[in-house]
């Protein structure tokens, strides 16, 4: 009953409420009015005369959140702690131990600690378990238990961990953090560089200079720019990055809204560093948002020759609005299109299929626009690569043994079970994966599938209608062959999971620096790329 109040009644209402300083609002000012009285009514009586104890907050914050999981997944309320959040990945600075740190309930998970960072100074190393921080015990802690390792510059927090079953302790001392956008840049060879751009933070555009910059001074007469896994972030870093290439005076993007002061055209603003030197775009499944507009804009203007599989497809753009209690509400604006006109949303989220799921644009809705030289390209399922090279096909089990970190404990056993003199020779064989699978078992990795739960449910009912009898064999048998199935997936995807098992192990051995210089060495998408930039005619066959 107290799900139901929180979706069916307080969710429309604060639907409405949220528009108060839109011109939604200014166009229906009593129907707004009128739907914030009555949820400001409805909230009060809940409170004061529901027969168990309330809590506010909890029931505001569902709200919220239920409210605007019907709109898109990048609208979101923030509270403070978010906002911070948001800060940091804005500006890559904060105060801390230097290290990716993931929050469990008893424990904190060390997963990348930063070369030459605190953490990494103290001993710190992946896999690494904090279990308490000064007297506080992680379990006892009730609020977000990450907070606890940040703090002033040069103050120091004693952490105590486990490490393969073992109890240790260390004092760290805390410093100021710098999270690069540009985390590595080098020459693969003698003319080509070779610049991975992982996030569009404040910094990416003077990061991104520098290195261009730096690898041309070393004699770089070609380009590889690696916006593979990079989400995206800010818009204009991205325009700046694209300025890079192209002269002052280009149409890079558009953004188009319901409300008129957000329809903005972006032009390039400043002189260029060099628009003639060879350039290959790497990109992913997870290059999103300000990557595709990289991507895209210079696919569009036959600048760059892009490479990889095909893009996200966000074709969205957000903008936060405060609120108040130093709260924000990050909210989707606009839509942007590239020069050709193309936008590259992916999604509909405002048609949604039965299960209230967004649709994918099928490719027979996809329309065709022209770049500057005449080829064709498409909107509607994100930037499709020049050199298509097929990415993994990843499944629900695939998916599950991932963020379950079972690949990641996996990698750290692994490292403290073998000693590597040369991290660039790993390669991991048959036997290899053989042992990851029987690593899953003796995890106890279960995954059930839409299939299982309906089958049970199935079974459940016919229990219920004492058919259970007459069909138990045959169930048991239903459900024994999809656990075959399962591991018939497991096998079908075993180019995908040792390509992660061996990027964990690598940064296990040699930091996220040892595991580009491993990429130069061994990534198939880089390989094209060098391949393609090391023949003009070839290059300039895919602008033309």
């Amino acid at each position: 009953m107290k799900k139901l109040l929180k979706r069916k009644v307080i969710v429309p209402v604060l639907l409405c409420a949220v528009f108060l300083t839109t011109s939604a609002f200014k166009n229906d000012f009593f129907e707004i009015a009128k739907q914030i009285e009555i949820f400001t009514t409805l909230f009060k009586e809940i409170n004061m005369n529901y027969v168990d104890d309330t809590n506010p907050g909890e029931l505001m914050d569902t709200a919220i959140k239920s409210m605007l999981a019907d709109l898109d997944p990048y609208t979101n309320f923030m509270n403070e702690q978010d906002v911070e959040a948001a800060r940091i990945n804005n500006t890559g600075d904060y105060t801390g131990i230097g290290a990716k740190v993931k929050t469990l309930k008893d424990k904190l998970v060390i997963i990348e600690p930063y070369k030459d960072y605190p953490a990494d100074k103290a001993g710190l190393k992946a896999g690494d378990e904090i279990i308490k921080v000064g007297n506080t015990s992680i379990l006892d802690y009730k609020d977000d238990a990450g907070n606890l390792l940040k703090g002033t510059a040069g103050s120091q927090v004693e952490v105590t961990f486990n490490r393969q079953g073992k109890t240790q302790t260390t004092t760290i001392k805390r410093a100021e953090v710098e999270i690069k956008a540009v985390p590595h840049f080098s020459m693969i060879n003698d003319k080509t560089g070779y610049i991975v751009l992982s996030s569009f933070s404040r910094k990416a555009h003077s990061e991104t200079n520098y290195a261009l910059r730096d690898l041309k001074a070393q004699g770089a007469k070609r380009i590889i720019l690696d916006l593979r896994g990079n989400p995206g972030g800010l818009v204009n870093e991205a325009i700046k990055i694209v300025n890079l290439f192209v002269p002052k005076g280009q149409l890079v993007v558009t953004t188009k809204s319901k409300v008129k002061k957000y329809n903005r055209t972006y032009y390039t603003q400043n002189d260029p560093i060099d628009t003639e030197i060879p350039l290959v775009i790497l990109i992913d499944g997870k290059s999103a948002s300000a990557s595709e507009i990289v991507s895209g804009s210079l696919q569009d203007l036959d600048r760059a020759v892009i490479v990889g599989s095909r893009s996200f497809g966000k074709g969205l753009v957000q903008r936060p609005k405060e609120l108040t209690y130093g709260t924000q509400i990050k909210i989707t604006i606009s839509r942007y299109y590239t020069p050709s006109g193309r936008c590259i949303q992916a999604l509909d989220y405002w048609h949604r299929n039965e299960n209230g799921e967004a649709v994918r644009v099928k490719q027979e809705n996809y329309n065709e626009f022209k770049t500057k030289n005449g080829r064709k390209v498409f909107d509607g399922g994100g930037v499709f690569p020049d050199v298509l090279i097929g990415s993994y096909k990843t499944s629900p089990i695939t998916s599950a043994i991932v963020n379950n970190d079972l690949v990641f404990n996996y990698a750290t056993n692994y490292y403290y079970k073998h000693k590597i003199n040369d991290v660039n020779s790993l390669k991991l064989n048959d036997n290899d994966f053989k042992d990851f699978k029987n690593y899953l078992k003796t995890n106890d990795f279960t995954f059930e599938t839409d299939t299982e739960k309906a089958l049970k449910k199935a079974f459940e009912v016919a229990k219920k209608e004492e058919l259970n009898d007459n069909i138990q064999t045959d169930y048991y048998a239903l459900i024994s062959n999809l656990n075959k199935s399962k591991s018939t997936v497991i096998d079908e995807n075993k180019n995908y999971l040792l390509n992660k098992l061996t990027e964990e192990i690598v940064k296990q051995y040699a930091y996220r620096e040892g595991l580009y210089e491993y990429y130069k060495i061994h990534d198939k998408e880089i390989k094209k790329a060098t391949e393609i930039l090391s023949n003009l005619s070839t290059y300039s066959s895919f602008l033309n």
